[in-house]
C-alpha cells in the first residue's frame, strides 16, 4: 500500500482550481431522492483486488488532479444501488409522474420511455448501467434489467430513449443540447458520474472538512488513490465520503458516502469495467424498432413534458421564489454552512402538508409519508420531520420548511431559532 497523506483541514477544497466542464460528468445517471441528493449504493462487484503501490500524493494535489481531468471518451459498466432506508420509490415516483403528466387520465399521452419518468426508477434497488461517451455531443446510457433494457442516446441534435419492455420510443430534438438541461443525458436533479458526485462533495468540503489521502485501491482494473472527506461539524447525516481517483487520468472511478448513523453506504457509485478509448460510432446510432410507438417531445409537451412546458414551469418557479407577497414563497434562506447547511423557506400561502386522510393525496403518497414522518414540536410550534438516511426535512404546521443533510435535532433547532 502506498504511504498515506496526513489530514488537511480548513478549506482544502476551496483552493482547488475550477475544473473545465467535461462530457464525462454527464453520462451515467444515478439516483436522486429529493432535494438534489445523490443516493447510490455500490454492490460488492466493485471490491478492490489488491492495493497498488503508487507514488505519494497530497490531498490538495489529488483534488487538483480531479479538477484538471479532461477525459471526454470512455465506455464501461456501472453498478449502482440505493439505500435511503425508505420504501421503494420506483412505483411511487411513476404514479406521481404519470398522474401529473396525464392530467389524471393515467398518463395516456406520456411515453413510458420518457427519461423524466423512467430514470426515477434508479432511486431504489440495484441496477446495472452500460455507458459510453465521445465528447459533449455523443453519449449513451443503457439500464439493464433481467428481461428488458432501457436506453438513452444523445447524438448531436437528437435524443432518443427506448424502453424495450413496452416497445416505446421517446424522441427530442434540440440545438446540440442533451435533454433536460445543457450537456446532460439525464433529467435535471439527477447527478451523472462519480466525477460529478465528487465535485459536489468537494464544494461542501470548503472550510468544514478533514480531507486526506487514505491509501490506494484497484477499481475496475485501474490503479486509484482514495480521497476521504469527513465533516468536522456535528449534526450532519454525512459520516464520510470516499472517492477513488484514477491514478493516471484523475477521473473519479468510485464514489461512496457513508452515513453518520453507520451501516450500509447511502451513496456509492462506480465502474465495474471501464475503457478510456474512443467508443465505436455505432454506439450512438439509433433507429426506432419496427412497431415501436414513437412519442415526440413536442407532442408530449401538451401533457407537461415538452420544451415549452419545461420553460413555462421554470419561469413559474423563478416567479414564485422571487415573489415577496404574503401568498407566495420567498427565496430559500440558507442557515449554517458546509455539510450542516439547511435550506429554509415558506410554502406558497403557508400551506401545510396534506393530512394522510386527504382525498387529494394518492394512497401511495399517504403510505410513503406515513413511513417517513415523525411528529415534533418546539418554540416554532409543531410539525413533521420526514427522514431518510441522508436528507431530512421538517415541515411545520404553518407551512415553513427546513431541509438538509442534517439530523432531526438540527432541523428542530433551526426552526426554533428561526
Amino acid at each position: 500500500m502506498a504511504p498515506n497523506d496526513s489530514a488537511e483541514t480548513g478549506g482544502t477544497a476551496a483552493r482547488r482550481p475550477a475544473g473545465r466542464r467535461k462530457a464525462a460528468r454527464y453520462i451515467v445517471p444515478v439516483a436522486v431522492a429529493g432535494v438534489a441528493a445523490a443516493t447510490i449504493g455500490l454492490v460488492p462487484a466493485l471490491a478492490s483486488s489488491g492495493d497498488p503501490d503508487l507514488p505519494k500524493i497530497t490531498a490538495q494535489e489529488l483534488i487538483e488532479k480531479i479538477a484538471a481531468s479532461d477525459t471526454e471518451q470512455f465506455s464501461g459498466t456501472v453498478k449502482i444501488s440505493t439505500d435511503l432506508g425508505i420504501p421503494s420509490m420506483g412505483g411511487l415516483a411513476g404514479s406521481f409522474l404519470s398522474g401529473a403528466a396525464g392530467g389524471g387520465d393515467g398518463g395516456e399521452d406520456t411515453s413510458s420511455a420518457d427519461p423524466q419518468t423512467k430514470l426515477t426508477e434508479l432511486a431504489s434497488g440495484t441496477h446495472t448501467l452500460r455507458v459510453a461517451a465521445d465528447g459533449p455531443d455523443k453519449q449513451r446510457l443503457s439500464v439493464l434489467d433481467k428481461a428488458s433494457e432501457y436506453s438513452l442516446v444523445h447524438n448531436g441534435d437528437d435524443v432518443w430513449a427506448y424502453d424495450s419492455g413496452s416497445n416505446a420510443v421517446y424522441h427530442a430534438e434540440g440545438e446540440g443540447e442533451a435533454p433536460h438541461g445543457k450537456d446532460r443525458a439525464a433529467p435535471e436533479g439527477v447527478p451523472s458520474t462519480p466525477k460529478e458526485l465528487a465535485e459536489e462533495a468537494l464544494k461542501a468540503a470548503d472550510g468544514t472538512t478533514s480531507v486526506t489521502v487514505d491509501g490506494t485501491a484497484r477499481v475496475a482494473g485501474r490503479d486509484a488513490y482514495r480521497l476521504v472527506l469527513k465533516p468536522e461539524q456535528k449534526g450532519s447525516t454525512v459520516g464520510s465520503v470516499t472517492i477513488a481517483v484514477d491514478a493516471e487520468n484523475g477521473v473519479p472511478l468510485k464514489f461512496m458516502l457513508q452515513p453518520s448513523s453507520g451501516g450500509k453506504a447511502v451513496v456509492d457509485a462506480g465502474f465495474t469495467s471501464v475503457d478510456f478509448g474512443k467508443p465505436a460510432a455505432s454506439s450512438f446510432a439509433f433507429t426506432p424498432p419496427k412497431g415501436a410507438k414513437v412519442t415526440e417531445a413536442d407532442d408530449a409537451g401538451a401533457k407537461g413534458h415538452g420544451k415549452e412546458a419545461r420553460e413555462a414551469a421554470e419561469k413559474a418557479r423563478r416567479d414564485l421564489v422571487t415573489s415577496g407577497d404574503a401568498e407566495g414563497a420567498v427565496a430559500p434562506k440558507i442557515i449554517g454552512k458546509g455539510w450542516n447547511s439547511i435550506a429554509a423557506f415558506k410554502t406558497p400561502g403557508g400551506a401545510a402538508l396534506p393530512s394522510e386522510a386527504s382525498k387529494d393525496l394518492p394512497a401511495e403518497a399517504g403510505q410513503f409519508l406515513d413511513a417517513l414522518g415523525d411528529k415534533v414540536s418546539g418554540k416554532f410550534g409543531s410539525g413533521t420531520v420526514f427522514k431518510t438516511r441522508l436528507i431530512n426535512a421538517l415541515m411545520t404546521d404553518d407551512g415553513r420548511v427546513y431541509v438538509g443533510a442534517v439530523t432531526k435535532d438540527a432541523l428542530v433547532a433551526a426552526a426554533n431559532a428561526g
